[in-house]
């Protein structure tokens, strides 16, 4: 940023604790990899399945069982990132893979740990989700997970690109070649965004909702790719702000 630019709203703001769950495959290493540049969160955790040593200032390798530990406080903010895609070199498996079925339970474990904001991004195929579940529930849990009691809970639906081939059977080839045909029917506002610039625009929703008004809130994917096509981040931020704020 230049020296004459305005301030990002969000460098304005008090930084939070974060927590990464499932940082271990595409989307979610590069979601960790932005949480930790420097200053944008007092510290960022991940959830781990497996001891991890832990070799960057301001991170921590916190282990599942410690979300059940009497009077923890793990983070102000969790970001639950359920996605197809796995790096293939198995350094994934150290890492907590959410189950998109226990949502429920893991958020209302989070929120027992001292977790009040919810950040969960779901990867789909938007030409498969029905235009009114863009930007409602589109399932029980769901809505399960948005009676709990956070201050903020908010569901990203992410537009999602085509999975790799590799280790997959002879029925999800099929699915995925078939899967690969729609995206010429799918607006370009909701085709797959950059995984880098999709981890920004995550880190950047949860920096900003000490700012907004308490409440659940769901982003279709084409409010996300209209901040993603600003090239001003201040007002990609401004747009991210006022998505958010629209419920």
């Amino acid at each position: 940023m230049s020296p004459s630019a305005p301030p990002s709203a969000t460098t304005l703001l008090p930084r939070q604790r974060a927590l990464v769950v499932g940082a271990g495959g595409v989307l979610g290493s590069a979601l960790l990899a932005e949480a930790l540049v420097a200053g944008r969160f007092a510290r960022v955790a991940a959830l781990v399945a497996t001891p991890l040593a832990a070799t960057l200032d301001g991170f921590v390798a916190l282990p599942e069982a410690a979300l059940d530990a009497p009077g923890a406080a793990v983070a102000d903010i969790a970001f639950v990132v359920f996605e197809r895609d796995r790096h293939a070199n198995g350094r994934d498996e150290a890492f907590v893979r959410p189950d998109p079925l226990a949502l429920p339970a893991l958020a209302a474990r989070l929120l027992a740990a001292g977790v009040r904001r919810l950040v969960v991004v779901v990867p789909h195929a938007p030409a498969l989700l029905p235009a009114a579940l863009a930007q409602g529930f589109a399932s029980q849990t769901e809505h399960a997970v948005a009676a709990l009691d956070f201050e903020h809970c908010v569901f990203l639906r992410a537009a999602q690109g085509a999975t790799p081939q590799a280790g997959r059977s002879t029925v999800e080839r099929l699915v995925g070649w078939w899967l690969s045909q729609l995206r010429w029917m799918i607006p370009a506002p909701q085709a797959a965004l950059l995984t880098a610039r999709l981890a920004q625009l995550v880190v950047t929703i949860g920096r900003l909702l000490p700012a907004v008004p308490p409440g659940t809130h769901v982003l279709a994917p084409e409010q996300l790719a209209d901040a993603a096509r600003e090239p001003d981040e201040n007002q990609a931020e401004i747009k991210l702000a006022a998505a958010i704020a629209r419920r």
